[in-house]
């Protein structure tokens, strides 16, 4: 019986070690800093209170932007020729997240969203309607944006309804909800969207479940909002050509 409470004991310690450890370095499992594989030549500097946040950009004198929002481990510099091509009357912007592709600061929810919300503050003098872009964890920013400011079109890439469901999902056992400080509840801003959305989902995405990105689907105004399947996993090329498509057909 002792040698029975002596196992219980170190399996309970162990456990709540384990809690601990993921507590003490989630932002190092949700963020994965990556430097720019394609230096902008000349980026966008947004200074904040405290980070230099860079932004890859293909300026340009037009009434038509595009904000992009990539995934926790994404260089978006590399997506830019390909976003120029399809998109060749938008001026175009890419952030690089706090710590990433030379931008200072340490990235968390609040100061993703924060950057985002003063890019585009800094941007609306010079443009008058704002396509918003976000792709897996930038879902998560780019439709907190979209609640706040006045976005003209709103496209979600590999999307999810909620950081916490997602990480409920791929660890079952742990109380991600007691843990969790960067939560990106996209759903509970849905409502507050009234633009176009599109969601794109990959079908082979072992991921992103396909019902975090349902959940977030029905978590929008239903007559606003598109989904959409494509060919290809979680990390498949950006589907840039049916983006381009969609907002065509919007407009």
């Amino acid at each position: 019986m002792r040698n029975l409470l002596t196992i219980v004991v170190y399996l309970v310690a162990g456990y709540g070690l384990l809690c601990l450890v993921l507590y003490l370095l989630q932002r190092q499992l949700i963020y994965f800093p990556v430097p720019a594989e394609l230096p902008a030549a000349d980026p966008l500097v947004l200074k904040q209170p405290n980070a230099t946040v860079l932004i890859s950009q293909r300026p340009l004198n037009s009434k038509q932007a595009l904000l992009y929002f990539g995934g926790n481990a994404e260089d978006v510099s590399v997506s830019l020729p390909e976003f120029a091509a399809a998109f060749a009357e938008h001026a175009i912007y890419l952030m690089h997240y706090r710590g990433y592709g030379g931008s200072s600061g340490s990235p968390s929810e609040q100061a993703l969203v924060a950057d985002a919300l003063a890019l585009f503050d800094t941007l609306q003098h010079q443009h008058r309607q704002f396509t918003v872009i976000g792709r897996s964890l930038g879902t998560g920013v780019a439709v907190q944006l979209a609640a706040r400011r006045p976005v003209s079109q709103l496209v979600l890439i590999t999307p999810f309804d909620s950081l916490t469901a997602v990480a409920r999902q791929q660890m079952p056992y742990i109380p991600v909800s007691w843990l969790l400080q960067d939560r990106f509840e996209s759903h509970y801003f849905a409502a507050d969207i009234s633009c176009p959305v599109l969601l794109l989902v990959a079908e082979q995405d072992d991921i992103i479940k396909a019902e975090r990105s349902e959940a977030l689907y029905r978590a929008f105004k239903a007559d606003i909002t598109t989904l959409i399947r494509y060919p290809g996993n979680h990390n498949s090329a950006l589907p840039a050509k049916q983006i381009a498509a969609w907002l065509d057909a919007d407009n």
